[in-house]
Formats: structure tokens, sequence, C-alpha cells
């Protein structure tokens, strides 16, 4: 067998063995990119579609848990998750909070890829139908009126059991 041969029978062996395993590094690097991406997109997706009717909700609160864990690979996303988490606090206006969770949302936007699609602008004008407002403040106002009946219900009972008790400590 001459040298060339060898070489040649070498290289075959190489990529024999070599091929596959840089194949399935490069599928399985891939693939984990992809779910990287699909992870913050979904968290992205949660924040924004919530962003007109507040981020209370179980979902939006396991979304913004999950920003140091998703987004770990993106400094600013979790500064500005940071900033955001100070500013829930009483003593902090409302339109102050927003303006940092737009702020959140921009900077995710950006990391997904959106930066010239998703603007400053698009974000802060999401749809917010009159119907659904309207709606939201009906369910709001019945469920006060089912505290308020029920602590009314709460001393009336109270108001009750302290009577026949002291009636019977007097006749004693």
């Amino acid at each position: 067998m001459s040298p060339f041969e060898i070489i040649i029978a070498v290289i075959n062996i190489l990529a024999i063995v070599i091929i596959p395993i840089l194949a399935v590094y490069l599928g399985r690097s891939l693939q984990d990119k992809s779910e990287r991406r699909k992870d913050k997109m979904q968290i992205f997706q949660c924040l924004m579609t919530r962003r007109i009717t507040g981020w209370a909700g179980l979902d939006t609160v396991n979304a913004l848990n999950s920003i140091d864990i998703v987004f770990s690979d993106c400094e600013t996303v979790r500064k500005q998750w940071a900033v955001l988490l100070s500013k829930y606090r009483p003593d902090v206006t409302p339109q102050e909070q927003y303006r940092e969770q737009c702020k959140l949302l921009e900077l995710m936007a950006n990391d997904l890829g959106y930066k010239d699609k998703i603007t400053w602008d698009i974000i802060q004008n999401p749809y917010y139908p009159e119907g659904l407002a309207k709606q939201i403040e009906i369910n709001s106002q019945i469920l006060d009126g089912q505290v308020a009946w029920a602590n009314a219900a709460g001393q009336f009972s109270q108001l009750i059991g302290k009577t026949p008790k002291q009636e019977d400590k007097n006749h004693a």
C-alpha cells in the first residue's frame, strides 16, 4: 500500500468516525438553541399579551420568576428585571411600574431579534377594547359586592353568636 493510499484510508476512517459525532453535536447544539429561544419567546409572549390587564396573574408571575433562568445569557434583561422588581412597592406609582415593564419588554424583544420590529410605541399601545374594560370593571364590582356581603354576613353571625351567650351570663 502506498503512502497516499494509507493517508486516504486514515482520512476515510476519521471521516466515518468524526462526521457522525460532529453531526450529533451540531444537531444537539441547534436543538438546545431552539429550546432556549422557545422558552424566551413563551415568557415574552405571556408578558406582552397581558401588559394591559396587569401582571398579577399566576401565569405572569411564573413568567417573571423564570426570567433569571431563561434569560441567564442576557444581562440587560436580567438587570431590567431587577429594576422592575425594585419598583414593586406601594410608594411607586403604577405609571412608573408600567414604564419599567415596557422597558423590560423592549429589552426582551431586542434579545429575541425584534429590535426594529417591536418598538417602544408598539409595546406601549396594546389593543384594549372598551367592552373588555367594561367587563373587567363589572367583574371587579361584583367581586367587591361579594366581599362586602361576606363581611356583613360574618358580622351578623358574630352578633347573633354573642347575644345568647351574653343573655345566659346575665341570667345566671
